[in-house]
């Protein structure tokens, strides 16, 4: 393999994210730079491999690295070692930080590499400041208290230079000391300006977050201290490198009582332990993980174990891990004493192992709130049911609170039939609460009196839907076959039939729709449109139109639902006729019917006075309203008459209507009370809300929340098998990794969408995928990966048929290899782009999306010809773009390519014919922006070669550019 090629292997495995991936990489290349013989190469591998094994997980080799490193460095210097001797000054620190981990490494040796760097420091008129930094933690780690102030206190005196840590880092050290010192408030004012500036460090701000939990605790912050665990933990739990850090945010949950959360993260990092960066870390998780798994009340649960060497996978109980992970605490511990010659080490291991919660519990979810509710019933989240048979009872009251419906009061002076009577019609105003009084009361008064068979067939119907409410739908239906039975026998076949329709309603709508419930339904109508009263003649022709719309015959069920409307004007039985009319409509998608249809059910359900229905018929309106205003004054209609059956169906509503009318933070209440509710009704559609939670969370900007939710709705649709919506949820979650600047995160969760999304029918899918991966690669100038990635994505395009969206891939292909200076690999791309745009062109010239892209191919072309030093090719790639960008009225790209064309004039002396397109795109921009900056400054620079520099510092100080602008 060429030189070239290898130190482009090189470049591109710096551009790796940290971890076994990039080590694999970094230790193959060594391998090929060493049988090259090339001294060069070999020396700028090893140097990169320090940080590559620190921030890999395997500090222990950066030790061996660093001193080869060195010791080439001392004894042949040559002109390119100084380009590599401030990167070795600064990776003292790290070697020194390091030994400390392994109780293999004498302290003698430890303190002769902070000798041999402050010596090197000396001599390159550097300041000792980090020097004193290192030293102070050596005297804190052995637990000499006194040595340890003096060196922190020349450590703060010492001005720092450009070797000193970096401005997080600095400080997260001081807050770890501040804290353990008790000076709890001057912590949290250290970190304080930290934190309101840009930390672009590896590890920071989760190291300084991570620093700050106890002193958020101890100073009473609780919110700061729930905020800092959620963004610092989420950033630490992809690196092994920080197993040391996610062992502090066990102790966290545990001092906070959130056992739960700390065991989820002691099974997550468990098999970590057995490949721990440092017997220091694993010491520090070791005893965290012990004392967290003791807090759990019940000791014979288990966790499942990876087998790792000649130990096989199990299920291990907690009692027995605590056991074990105790002991391995405390022998690390014992054999860092040894190397130390004290105790202090296994003084404070014990303390780590006693930790117990302390103070209130502190609630950690960002999507569910505590709440002291008992369960209750499981209604659909997609609304009320306003069917005849009945929907779930009312329970008690929440915060917020659901209506309560008004104590129904029972007359004290009643008969067996007025008793009777009175629940049939609490039942008829769905009166759920009310019906249960009253047949309370008729049981209590009259259940020990023979009844007359009439009197036991109207009490089985009505028992019939007393289990209803209780979603007790098999004992309703036995209830209702028995109660018709009754009154066949009295006979009374009208209310026979009545019932019959209920029966027809309950079995077509259990497991899907039933042949004998249709078959009921059908005859009941039939048989009381003829023999019934206008009532029971409208119930049985809705229910018809329920049965019809179950197998999609929708135009029969209109026409049922017409006959059913005409038939009585009972305003309860009018509000739910109408109601199942505006779903009907909403399947036959009658536009011009569907609107008043839902206005109509609203006045007839608020002239019933039903919550329910009024609830049913406002989330139908805010569902079907353009104006999301509109529909969030509709949601806060239902929400006044909500119920518990329906509190988590309005919630819902709510919440969406809220994100649609851009008020994103409201909506994260209403859904954070849905999740609450779904979790304790046992629901599994907690997955889905906190999914769209997370959505409402980034929307608002809220983004550290809103990653924590997202990664609790990929777990749990993984949970629940539904791996489409799952990756769905990975995307979302990999775009708000982005927004966090989790460059890495984002692209893990990208790489396996592409993995998952291997099927034929998901190549545009997959092809988005890597072109998303790309974008953030881009971004993050990781050019050539993200050249790679587009590639990737315009093979997908290519293969789905796509060939506009290939076309795009391949121009950011072009211009990705171009940032990365490996225009070969441009040059190639535009090649492909040349052919798709001609393909394109041919077939499409006139359609504005074609023109658009086939415009901006043509001007990332000129760019990768004009780094080619072929400008001739470029402008002529140039002539005409500009024109078909403006008449798609793509006005900032048309200005981007003049801009453009006035560059590559300059750049082959052609100033005069620069000056004209240079005054001509100027003119057209907005005052400030960067193009009008550009734009001015290659003027300046035309007039200058003019020979008008007047010109040129005129313009210069109008644009407020300086010379070399």
């Amino acid at each position: 393999m060429a030189d070239e090629d290898l130190w482009r292997m090189l470049h591109q495995t710096s551009e790796m994210p940290y971890g076994i991936g990039q080590v694999a990489a970094l230790e193959q290349l060594l391998r090929r730079a060493d049988a090259a013989d090339d001294r060069h190469l070999a020396f700028a591998v090893r140097s990169q491999g320090i940080s590559t094994y620190i921030y890999g997980g395997e500090p222990a080799k950066s030790f061996v690295v660093f001193a080869w490193c060195l010791a080439e460095f001392d004894k042949d210097p040559q002109p390119y070692h100084q380009r590599y001797a401030q990167h070795l000054l600064w990776h003292f620190k790290h070697m020194v930080n390091g030994m400390l981990s392994f109780p293999e490494v004498p302290l003698d040796r430890t303190h002769a590499v902070l000798d041999d760097m402050e010596r090197r420091y000396r001599e390159g008129g550097h300041s000792l400041q980090a020097v004193y930094k290192y030293r102070y933690r050596v005297a804190d780690h052995l637990g000499d208290r006194e040595q340890a102030e003096e060196w922190y206190r020349k450590w703060l005196t010492t001005p720092r230079d450009q070797l000193s840590d970096c401005a997080g880092c600095d400080p997260t050290t001081q807050v770890n000391h501040l804290s353990r010192t008790g000076r709890h408030d001057e912590a949290v004012a250290l970190a304080e300006p930290v934190l309101s500036g840009r930390l672009s460090c590896t590890e920071q701000p989760q190291g300084i977050l991570t620093a700050l939990l106890p002193a958020y605790l101890h100073s009473g912050r609780r919110d700061e201290a729930r905020n800092a665990h959620r963004e610092a933990y989420r950033r630490h739990r992809g690196s092994i490198a920080d197993l040391w850090d996610v062992s502090e945010h066990i102790e966290f949950c545990t001092l906070t009582g959130n056992d739960a959360r700390a065991l989820e993260i002691v099974e997550r990092h468990l098999d970590w332990l057995d490949r721990a960066p440092s017997p220091g870390a694993a010491m520090h998780f070791a005893a965290s993980a012990a004392a967290a798994l003791r807090q759990v009340d019940d000791q014979t649960l288990t966790v499942h174990r990876r087998a790792f060497g000649e130990r096989p996978a199990a299920e291990v109980t907690l009692g027995a891990l605590a056991a074990e992970l105790t002991e391995t605490a405390t022998a690390l511990a014992v054999r860092f004493d040894a190397r130390n010659g004290n105790s202090n080490q296994s003084e404070g291991i014990a303390r780590r192992l006693a930790v117990t919660p302390v103070g209130d519990h502190l609630p950690l979810s960002a999507s569910l709130r505590r709440r002291a509710v008992s369960p209750g019933p499981r209604p659909a989240l997609d609304g009320v049911d306003t069917s005849a048979a009945g929907s779930a009872p009312a329970g008690d009251a929440k915060v917020p609170a659901p209506r309560r419906s008004a104590e129904f009061v029972v007359p004290a002076e009643v008969d067996t039939e007025e008793l009777l009577d009175l629940a049939e019609q609490r039942w008829a105003a769905h009166d759920r609460a009310g019906l249960r009084t009253v047949l309370a009361a008729f049981d209590e008064r009259f259940g020990t009196v023979e009844l007359t068979p009439r009197q036991h067939a109207r009490r089985l119907e009505l028992r019939a839907a007393e289990l209803i409410d209780v979603n007790d739908v098999a004992g309703s239906l036995t209830a209702n076959r028995v109660a018709m039975a009754a009154y066949e026998e009295l006979p009374d076949l009208t209310r026979a039939q009545v019932v019959a329709s209920r029966i027809g309603v309950l079995l077509d709508e259990g497991d899907g729709p039933s042949e004998e419930g249709f078959a009921l339904v059908s005859a009941a109508a039939e048989f009381l449109d003829v023999h019934g009263d206008d009532r029971q003649r409208s119930a049985a022709f809705d229910r018809l139109a329920v049965a019809l719309g179950n197998r999609e015959r929708w135009t029969e069920a209109l026409a049922a639902s017409e006959r059913a409307a005409a038939a009585t004007t009972d305003r309860f039985l009018s509000a739910r006729i109408a109601l199942h009319r505006v779903r009907i409509l909403e399947h036959l998608d009658d536009q011009e019917e569907f609107l008043p249809g839902v206005e109509r059910a609203r006045v007839l359900a608020r002239e019933a006075g039903a919550d329910d229905m009024i609830v049913a018929s406002a989330l139908a309106y805010a569902g079907a309203a353009d104006d999301p205003v509109e529909a969030v004054a509709a949601c806060d209609e239902a929400m006044s008459h909500a119920t518990e059956p329906s509190f988590l169906a309005v919630r819902v509503a709510r919440a969406r209507a809220l994100v649609a009318a851009r008020r994103a933070d409201d909506a994260v209440e209403d859904y954070t009370e849905a999740v609450a509710l779904c979790v304790e009704r046992g629901e599994a559609g907690d997955a889905y809300l906190r999914w769209e939670l997370a959505n409402a969370y980034r929307l608002a900007g809220r983004l550290g929340e809103a990653a924590e939710v997202a990664e609790e709705a990929v777990a749990g649709l993984d949970r629940l098998g539904h791996q489409a919506d799952a990756d769905a949820a990975r995307h979302l979650l990999a775009g708000i990794y982005q927004g966090l600047g989790e460059i890495d995160a984002a692209l893990t969760l990208l790489y396996r969408l592409a993995e998952n999304l291997d099927g034929p029918d998901n190549l545009p899918h997959r092809a988005q995928v890597f072109e998303d991966a790309g974008d953030i690669l881009y971004q993050a100038d990781r050019d050539a990966a993200a050249g790679q990635k587009f590639a990737a994505a315009a093979s997908a395009y290519q293969l789905a048929g796509q060939h506009l969206d290939e076309l795009r891939a391949r121009r950011r292909e072009a211009s990705a290899y171009l940032w990365a200076a490996e225009t070969a690999s441009a040059l190639r791309a535009v090649e492909t782009t040349d052919r798709l745009a001609g393909e394109l062109t041919a077939g499409a010239a006139d359609e504005p999306p074609v023109i658009y892209e086939v415009s901006l191919a043509a001007e990332t072309a000129a760019r990768v010809l004009a780094a080619d030093d072929r400008e001739d090719e470029a402008l002529d790639r140039l002539a005409g773009v500009a024109h078909r960008l403006r008449s798609v009225e793509a006005f900032g790209e048309a200005a981007q390519v003049e801009i453009l064309t006035g560059e590559l004039l300059l750049r082959q002396g052609r100033p005069a014919e620069a000056e004209p397109v240079l005054r001509e795109v100027l003119g057209g921009l907005p005052t400030g922006s960067r193009p009008t900056a550009q734009a001015a400054w290659l003027l300046a620079r035309a007039l200058d070669e003019l020979g008008r520099s007047a010109e040129a510092t005129d313009l210069r100080k109008q644009h407020d550019l300086d010379h070399d602008h």
